[in-house]
């Protein structure tokens, strides 16, 4: 109870400051607009064709609704892989979630010669989908199972597999690395309300289910003979985790690209914040993390006016060195 009046407040703190960072979202940008302009256009809700009505509804809400659901999405997936794996580098990158993406975004390039973010959208998450499919596959074989250790060298393997294969692909074809590049560096810019309305229902589903996912993550981080003495079923409990992973992850990097750093860094932001109990680490991670990829995202555009600088771009400058001092001064081994 007293933990619960403690960390309670906290998560309407960050429900204000997310609406607050949101707001600046829409206001502020590469491109100067009055704020009366912005604030017209959201209470009338019409783009009545002028510039500011076109960018705040067609380009900015867009953009900051797709930040949220992508940055809550990868924070929580980054929670559940640590948890899971027990291993406190695991992310989608790891996992072989990017590189099978990535591998599905060439191949539709490719071999059915398409064109086109909204497109590589439903590739791309199929990429990542059976990447981790894959993965779990062959961490499965032996007596032993899906163990913590085999999924990640599992990972390894397959991300460094597709990675391979996707490299000789575009390194003899142009057009498919011009097209790959502009989908790899990672970017809310250009993602327009269809690419929004079409994962925000995995994205909103993924995230309902990875609620229920706290008791069973305390339990894996007591060990799996103490889970099991508990009365979990461990390879259930994985299966289920890595479909919720495989939808959040997945369309989150099908719709933006691989963005990095936000499942690894705020995992380890919520558990510094509220400790080691899963149950608040996920709406912690499923808050912090779109503030920060907002914060990051409205940085590249306000700093480089009136040109921006792609959000995965200012996250690896600006989370590296986070990510040190997290290492720094907190304990990994608390997973």
């Amino acid at each position: 109870m007293r933990r619960a009046a403690a960390l309670g407040p906290g998560l309407v703190a960050l429900c204000a400051v997310l609406a607050v960072v949101a707001f600046l979202s829409v206001t502020l940008g590469s491109r100067d607009i009055g704020l009366s302009e912005v604030l017209h256009a959201l209470r009338s809700w019409d783009d009545d064709g002028s510039i500011s009505g076109t960018v705040t509804l067609e380009l900015r809400v867009p953009r900051t609704l797709l930040g949220i659901l992508v940055g809550a999405a990868l924070g929580v997936a980054g929670v559940i892989l640590q948890g899971v794996t027990r291993n406190p580098l695991a992310d989608a990158g790891i996992m072989g979630i990017n590189s099978g993406a990535a591998a599905f975004v060439v191949v539709a390039i490719t071999v059915l010669g398409l064109r086109g973010v909204g497109v590589y959208v439903w590739f791309a998450f199929a990429g990542a989908i059976v990447a981790l499919i894959l993965v779990y596959a062959i961490a499965s074989f032996g007596r032993e199972g899906a163990t913590p250790v085999k999924l990640a060298l599992a990972g390894a393997a397959v991300t460094a597999g597709l990675a391979s294969v996707t490299s000789g692909i575009v390194m003899t074809n142009v057009d498919a690395l011009n097209e790959l590049r502009f989908w790899q560096v990672g970017s809310l810019a250009g993602r327009y309300a269809p690419i929004l309305t079409g994962v925000a229902p995995f994205l909103l589903l993924g995230l309902a289910a990875s609620l229920g996912f706290g008791r069973a993550l305390n339990g894996l981080a007591l060990g799996e003979d103490v889970a099991r003495g508990l009365g979990q079923h461990i390879g259930r409990t994985r299966v289920a985790a890595f479909a919720v992973v495989a939808v959040l992850a997945g369309a989150a990097t099908a719709a933006c690209g691989p963005i990095v750093f936000v499942g690894l860094v705020v995992p380890h932001l919520a558990r510094f914040i509220c400790g080691p109990d899963y149950r608040w680490i996920l709406p912690y991670s499923m808050l912090l993390a779109p503030i920060v990829l907002l914060l990051a995202d409205l940085l590249g555009r306000v700093a480089a006016r009136p040109d921006e600088v792609q959000v995965g771009v200012v996250l690896g400058v600006v989370c590296a060195p986070a990510f040190v001092a997290i290492v720094r001064y907190a304990r990994l081994s608390e997973v």
